[in-house]
């Protein structure tokens, strides 16, 4: 088992290990973990490795909702060893049954939560998060049905993803005024090329107690080691559906930071998730895994290497903000 941390997850009780896994890849197609057998490898890989936290969302899979579904058939027996968090309020195609594209509204918050526990198999989810702003209902209207469900025993904790800076203020606000439970956590695109979550969302995150949740941390990959200028494995999901970020990455940049990597004999997979987990407010990062080996790599890479303030500040050159 990798010597993986644990940090709680902003202002909250809730204890997180510093890699989670995301589970955008379980039922996708052309994946090892389209089906069962493939979920059930990586989860359980991820167990013995001692990671705690798994992040899907209702969405997720070649069919939405079937993340959950192969999930809860994986996690019987072994529930009670995981913090398990997923994601409502984006389109579910009907799955969920006419949501008019209001899916922040307390109608449309307590069809997707019962959707999610069957498909997970489960009574509660530990972190239930709004996966992305409503503009159409009230934040007060979400808080105070996700407060009923905190209530009723069905959710732990709360938290949302791809709010902007404003909006978790909003948010924030909103719960104190009101009395309802604060969300904790936020979950925005953060890695080493996508580095606009500095200016305010990661300061709203930090002035406010959440704990920050990056997604495609590594850039979908690119940030493994395994890619160069003339491309990288064949069955990668850059190398087949997103080969543009392989062409339009900054090679020079990215040349540049596996020299500094090779100079400290640190792969470039550990001084990623090092500088990612450096950063203020970031609790645990969240990377996908089709294959056992992928996550238990990410969570011996976690503690592998201890970067000073200055190795952080170097990294963080090479890829400036306003690059």
């Amino acid at each position: 088992m990798a010597n993986i941390e644990y940090r709680t997850l902003g202002d909250s009780g809730l204890i997180v290990s510093t890699i989670g896994l995301g589970c955008n890849n379980f039922g996708r197609a052309g994946t090892a973990t389209e089906t069962q057998e493939g979920t059930d490898a990586v989860i359980g890989a991820a167990i013995d490795a001692g990671v705690t936290f798994f992040d899907t969302a209702d969405i997720y899979g070649k069919e939405r909702g079937l993340s959950e579904t192969l999930m809860g058939v994986s996690l019987q027996g072994k529930r009670d060893r995981v913090v398990l968090a997923t994601k409502f309020g984006m389109d579910m195609a009907g799955v969920n049954g006419p949501d008019w594209g209001v899916r922040g509204s307390r109608r449309y918050i307590r069809l997707a939560v019962e959707s999610s526990l069957r498909r997970l198999r489960t009574d509660w989810i530990d972190l239930y998060q709004l996966h992305q702003p409503d503009p159409a209902t009230p934040i007060e209207e979400t808080l105070e049905t996700l407060d009923d469900l905190i209530a009723e025993g069905k959710i732990r904790y709360i938290g949302h993803s791809n709010l902007a800076g404003w909006q978790i203020a909003e948010a924030e606000f909103t719960a104190r005024l009101a009395g309802h439970p604060r969300f904790i956590s936020a979950q925005n695109e953060y890695s080493l090329l996508v580095r606009g979550a500095e200016r305010e969302v990661l300061p709203a995150v930090n002035a406010y107690g959440l704990g920050f949740l990056p997604f495609f941390p590594l850039y979908n990959g690119l940030f493994t080691g395994k890619f160069s200028r003339s491309g990288g494995p064949a069955d990668s999901r850059i190398m087949m559906i997103r080969k543009h970020l392989l062409d339009d990455a900054p090679w020079d940049a990215i040349e540049r930071y596996q020299a500094f990597c090779d100079e400290r004999g640190v792969s470039m997979l550990e001084a990623t998730f090092a500088w990612l987990l450096a950063q203020p407010g970031l609790t645990s990062v969240i990377a996908g895994a089709t294959r056992p080996e992928q996550i238990v790599a990410n969570a011996e890479a976690a503690t592998a290497w201890t970067p000073t303030a200055e190795d952080v500040a170097t990294i963080s050159g090479f890829f400036p903000l306003d690059r």
